[in-house]
């Protein structure tokens, strides 16, 4: 198994089944065909993408790869294959997240339905997808933003064991075009958990109102209102308990691929400012000739293989998940807030690249820097994610349990367990294997080195200078130790998935390097947070690193980044 980065010109999907490769070629062949021009003018003209959902009803896209066999009526060619999800998820991206997001708030508005005993409204859904249909997720309120304990939409008996729902959604994707949208509400004079309850409607229905588009975009981000809206038994899907872990639920399995939408974005772009820089001449030479070009393309390049290594290593412990082991519960919200905002990082640093060409309409680079901004802020924002991991720290950090090892999963399998995760609680009783392992069986890389020494004086800043109760309820001083331990991690799957392809230890070592840098960065702050006792200040200023310099292992990373030039271009 090889690491590369994806090119639609040279691309190989030969890990997949034929029919799968088939749709994956298939989208990036409607992408180059229609051209850069077209894909920007749409996108600067806010123009919807109906032909994009078009053309994916027509190949029948989100139907298979979003239809779980057991709803699949004997298609051997639908199943929710993570892996394939995320391969979809990172083209998607590549060609721009106006692209990505129809089918990002597809697969949240199916999450209720595939996780319900509902086998009427189950076959409903299918049926819309492969009539081409889309779904959406009905969560969000303007007022109450994703807080499932409060909804105002409200759901009282219509005297003939049905419901009349009304009420107002906000930020729903999807929400003027989706045969198939859940949402959740309350009955109205029930209190507790057992007012909760998530149903099935149609934006066809005469008292579905689609009120506007929220954002000023190609993306159709729906405020919508149901009036009096008839919900019968058999629209249904959750209530009480069961449909707030549903909605829980849904968020793990969405904001997967929000990480590999980050990959495909960032992908493109990278290709765009190395051809762009290495082509520039700034006082009779190329602009890549100029340390600190260089040093920012490097960068950006191991930042991108950081991110591609640790979410393809999440994809097999999600696929290889159940109830014994749900460890990809953490690694989940790492994907969400650390790569995401990785791909951030990469684009700040591809802006200083490229100057003033990241401004100017007629390149990718210009629809990039705007749209990253987006990815980190989705399915709950980063310092939600954050305080999400914190909840894991203690078991991963001091309480290793051993476990089989977890296979690279690119098998046809459909992965069935997402839609039974169960009640969303328990999360502190969630063991992990030894992350000690893995670093150590690379500490004669050099800035593996280092960073293993930063985790161990983490963990023993915990110990030692332990926060306090006031500390921890603190989110402001407790958000920078999420961050550190997201980056010990982050670094453990991605050592285990450089194993896996084989890496070169070079780029490793660049790859660590930054890693190191980010943690003496993020010590840092931790001694300047107003909570910070001077037994954490002097415990963090222990952590802080130069990392290791490798000039030749440096020149050969930049060497991988320069031959980028030219290897990729859009048809136009």
């Amino acid at each position: 198994m090889m690491l590369v980065l994806l090119n639609p010109h040279k691309v190989d999907f030969g890990r997949f089944d034929a029919e799968t490769a088939r749709l994956l070629q298939a989208t990036i062949d409607w992408f180059e065909s229609r051209g850069k021009q077209r894909l920007l003018a749409d996108y600067h003209a806010k123009r919807f993408y109906a032909d994009f959902l078009e053309f994916q009803a027509r190949e029948r896209i989100f139907a298979t790869l979003l239809t779980p066999a057991r709803d699949a009526d004997g298609d051997e060619h639908k199943r929710w294959d993570t892996a394939r999800v995320a391969a979809m998820s990172e083209i998607l991206g590549f060609y721009g997240l106006n692209y990505w997001y129809p089918w990002q708030v597809t697969v949240l508005g199916l999450g209720p339905v595939w996780q319900s005993d509902n086998a009427e409204a189950r076959a409903a859904a299918a049926t819309a997808l492969e009539a081409g249909g889309v779904a959406a997720f009905g969560l969000s309120e303007q007022a109450h933003g994703a807080d499932i304990y409060s909804s105002d939409m409200v759901l009282t008996p219509d005297g003939n064991g049905g419901w009349l729902a009304t009420g107002s959604k906000y930020y729903i994707g999807n929400g003027n075009c989706a045969r198939t949208v859940s949402v959740f509400g309350r009955i109205d004079g029930v209190t507790g958990s057992d007012q909760y309850v998530f149903f099935m409607a149609d934006s066809e229905h005469p008292n579905y109102y689609v009120v506007k588009n929220v954002v000023p975009s190609q993306m159709y981000v729906a405020e919508f209102r149901l009036e009096n809206y008839p919900v019968r038994g058999q629209d249904i899907l959750h209530t009480g308990h069961s449909a707030f872990s549903a909605a829980l639920n849904t968020v793990n399995i969405g904001k997967f691929n929000l990480c590999f939408g980050g990959i495909g974005l960032a992908t493109h772009a990278l290709y765009e400012a190395i051809s762009h820089a290495h082509h520039r001449i700034l006082y009779g030479a190329p602009v890549t000739t100029m340390p600190h070009i260089r040093t920012a393309l490097v960068e950006s390049y191991a930042r991108l293989i950081g991110m591609r290594l640790f979410c393809d290593r999440a994809i097999d412990y999600f696929r290889s998940a159940g109830r014994d082991d749900r460890r990809y519960l953490l690694f989940n919200p790492i994907t969400k807030m650390k790569a995401t905002t990785e791909a951030e990082k990469i684009m700040a640093l591809l802006g200083d690249v490229v100057a003033a060409k990241g401004f100017e309409s007629d390149n990718y680079l210009a629809v990039a820097r705007i749209d990253v901004t987006g990815l980190p802020k989705l399915e709950g924002t980063a310092a939600v994610n954050l305080a999400l991991v914190l909840k894991f720290m203690p078991a991963y950090l001091f309480a290793p349990q051993d476990y089989p090892p977890v296979a690279t999963r690119a098998d046809a399998a459909d992965d069935d367990f997402l839609f039974r995760q169960g009640p969303a609680r328990g999360l502190g009783k969630i063991r992990f294997h030894d992350w000690r392992t893995a670093y150590a069986a690379r500490r004669d890389i050099a800035n593996v080195a280092l960073l293993t020494e930063q985790a161990n004086g983490f963990a023993q800043l915990l110990t030692t200078a332990t926060p306090d109760a006031a500390q921890q309820a603190d989110m402001d001083f407790t958000l920078v130790l999420g961050e550190l331990f997201t980056i010990i991690a982050y670094g453990h799957l991605i050592l285990e998935q450089a194993e896996i392809v084989g890496l070169d230890d070079g780029l490793l070592d660049v790859v660590f390097g930054v890693l190191v840098g980010d943690f003496s960065r993020l010590a840092v702050d931790l001694i300047g947070k107003r909570g910070s006792t001077e037994a954490q200040q002097r415990a963090a200023q222990t952590l802080i690193r130069k990392a290791v310099t490798d000039e030749a292992a440096f020149d050969r990373v930049w060497r991988q980044v320069v031959a980028l030039d030219g290897a990729y271009e859009m048809n136009p």
